[in-house]
């Protein structure tokens, strides 16, 4: 009796990496291969990655298309945390690939499939990020990753090998850039974006977003209503969380808003350059951003800073179903039981511009923090107030004497 083969379960976009791994993985073992494509909002016809899949040696592809649990459990978590990578970067690539991996994982059992194959490189995050939630989902299941794995040393190499296969790409050895989207964003990678000497030629790159100089005349205000820190309504409509996404892309992108140039510190320890078009999320966080600003207490709002800096680490670096990460989302999710209320901003030329806020659980009060009379604050509250938090510098000047005071303030303030 013929024994049935070992199935193997690919990560397939119809990109450059996946579309050689197909012949690749049947040139060097005797599996049946099972392509998956993961429809994280990207705009790739399916109909035409499906085609490309099976006419290169796959013996079926799964198309799951996965945009509204992407949007509603994995960007807005992220949302809720105002998570941020190094301060710029809203990790569009970092927050779809657990979910991306845990698809996988899914079709890998229904499948039977022991392995499953992937096409990150060896320098870059996405390598650690799918691999670790694949094992903490499922730690059996074996992974082969190609690009650890095979003599090609470059993207040119790829090109190469592709066209000795006769397999049609969309990249050419002039336009070599790697891209990754989804509905939440766009990156660019390669090409001349790694020589950092070099202004990027967003005329080339963008794809969202429209440049500086292409983007709208006018301004264009946006209301966006939030629930609990997730948006709901946008100017007035109520929407599912994809269809709000969806619609602020559209509109930040006229305005030229979201496009960063970033030099980012990889997790593997050497430094990458991207460019990154996320015109709707970056509208959403930062009127996220704001109206916390009117709800939260001031220690609260101070801590979850810190947190949000970390969480943002966790993301990028693959620990989604990590114990402190799951831990932050207990602490961020009752940070945002009061996060509701109306945002108001103004977009024009890149920029986002405050244009007003309320919500019923406002902790700001024009009257009491107006310079005028107020009946919860006398001004000469603040006599003792501030003699006691100038205490311990006073007691310190006391007790350290003349010369140290000398010492301290002479060099610093004496010019």
């Amino acid at each position: 009796m013929k024994m049935e083969k070992e199935k193997v379960v690919l990560a397939y976009s119809g990109g450059l990496d996946t579309s050689i791994i197909v012949p690749w993985l049947k040139e060097n073992y005797d599996f049946e291969i099972i392509a998956c494509c993961v429809n994280v909002g990207q705009e790739d016809d399916m109909l035409e990655v499906k085609a490309k899949a099976l006419m290169a040696g796959a013996s079926k592809i799964y198309i799951e298309d996965v945009t509204d649990e992407f949007v509603e459990n994995y960007v807005f978590d992220a949302l809720k945390a105002n998570a941020v990578y190094e301060g710029k970067y809203l990790m569009g690539t970092a927050i779809a690939r657990p979910l991306i991996a845990k698809t996988l994982v899914d079709v890998a059992h229904k499948e039977g499939a022991k392995y499953i194959a992937h096409g990150c490189t060896g320098k870059g995050n996405d390598q650690v990020r799918i691999e670790t939630v694949i094992a903490s989902i499922d730690p059996e299941i074996k992974i082969i990753a190609p690009w650890r794995l095979w003599d090609i040393k470059s993207r040119e190499d790829a090109i190469d090998y592709a066209d000795a296969r006769n397999i049609k790409l969309t990249v050419s050895k002039e336009k070599i850039y790697s891209r990754d989207q989804n509905l939440l964003h766009i990156s660019h990678e390669g090409g001349h974006v790694e020589d950092v000497k070099q202004q990027p030629k967003m005329e080339e790159l963008l794809m969202m977003t429209k440049t500086l100089k292409d983007a709208k005349d006018e301004p264009e205000m946006v209301e966006i209503d939030f629930f609990k820190g997730i948006p709901i309504k946008l100017n007035g409509k109520e929407m599912s969380g994809k269809e709000i996404l969806s619609a602020l892309n559209k509109i930040g992108g006229e305005h030229g808003v979201g496009v960063i140039d970033l030099l980012e510190n990889r997790m593997v320890g050497m430094k990458s350059r991207g460019v990154y078009e996320t015109p709707g999320g970056t509208i959403l966080w930062y009127a996220h951003s704001e109206l916390e600003r009117l709800v939260l207490e001031k220690e609260v709002q101070h801590y979850k800073e810190i947190i949000s800096k970390k969480y943002a680490e966790l993301i990028y670096n693959g620990m989604w179903y990590g114990g402190l990460k799951i831990a932050f989302d207990a602490f961020i999710n009752e940070t945002q039981e009061t996060v509701s209320g109306k945002v108001k901003v103004q977009l024009y030329k890149g920029n986002i511009l405050s244009a007003g806020m309320e919500s019923p659980y406002a902790i700001y009060n024009d009257r009491l923090s107006s310079f005028g009379f107020s009946e919860l604050f006398d001004h000469h509250d603040a006599d003792g107030f501030i003699k006691l938090v100038s205490l311990p510098y006073k007691i310190k000047a006391y007790c350290l004497g003349e010369e140290y005071q000398k010492k301290t303030f002479s060099k610093k303030m004496i010019k």
